[in-house]
């Protein structure tokens, strides 16, 4: 699998480098079909005094599908692990529907009452 973590407006660092690759290997687990992750980690406002949040975004590739998921947090291994919570919420969402455990073609479900009600038990219509 290939794997890009990209730090943009923030110095690297290798612990939450670190951190990022322990959630990809969890996702990896799950599915053995990933190709691709991208991960970006961003600081979109910096800010003297109180810091601002952190953005990160996850791009993950597997046949037939490009799943997205993305979190913001002042705590910066917040925003990463809630940000793979969602993308891994997705990847079993999509891992369901090729298996064939999700119904992807029900339409709308429609009932009439049937002959055999009580009417007194329902009331008058």
């Amino acid at each position: 699998m290939q794997t890009e973590i990209t730090f943009h407006q923030l110095d690297h660092s290798d612990a939450v480098e670190a951190a990022v690759l322990r959630w990809i290997a969890r996702l990896e687990h799950l599915s053995e079909r990933i190709t691709k992750t991208d991960v970006v980690i961003d600081q979109p406002h910096k800010r003297r005094r109180h810091g601002g949040e952190y953005h990160v975004s996850i791009v993950i590739e597997v046949p037939g599908a490009e799943l997205a998921a993305s979190y913001d947090h002042v705590d910066i291994y917040v925003a990463i692990a809630d940000a793979f919570r969602a993308a891994r919420r997705q990847l079993q969402d999509h891992l369901d529907v090729q298996q064939g455990y999700v119904k992807t073609n029900v339409v709308g479900r429609t009932g009439h009452v049937g002959a055999n009600v009580d009417k007194q038990r329902m009331g008058s219509m």
